[in-house]
């Protein structure tokens, strides 16, 4: 059965950090690309960033660049989201996703972070930013 399931999230001041964790079973990470989606009550879901499944490669939303990167550890079999510097308008839940239609992230850019290319989602985590 596949399944993703985040953890790490919580509460933060703005300009701290968070480490969010996208544990995978039921196939091997390294054939997927991972995805972090953050949806807020109210809002359309935003994707944040993309770690591809060929050569790793990454893509990320502007609105996190510079201060958010993703990793991924194949023996874990996990994928990680370091969040640095954090904003009071990154609050949100954020999602991790698996696609197996993403190959290299950076070379399609935007397309990378839309929703319609994933296909199983994680439960959520919830990340709060208090200014």
């Amino acid at each position: 059965q596949v399944q993703l399931v985040e953890s790490g999230g919580g509460l933060v001041q703005s300009g701290g950090s968070l480490r969010l964790s996208c544990a995978t079973s039921g196939f091997s990470v390294d054939d997927y690309a991972i995805g972090w989606f953050r949806q807020d009550p109210g809002k359309e879901r935003e994707g944040v960033i993309c770690i591809g499944s060929e050569d790793d490669s990454t893509y990320s939303a502007e609105s996190v660049k510079g201060r958010f990167t993703i990793s991924r550890d194949n023996a874990l079999n996990t994928v990680y989201l370091q969040m640095n510097n954090l904003k009071p308008e990154d609050t949100a839940v954020y999602y991790c996703a698996a696609s197996n239609r993403i190959t290299d992230a950076q070379a399609m850019g935007v397309i990378s972070l839309v929703s319609g290319w994933y296909d199983v989602w994680g439960q959520g985590t919830q990340v709060t930013v208090s200014s």
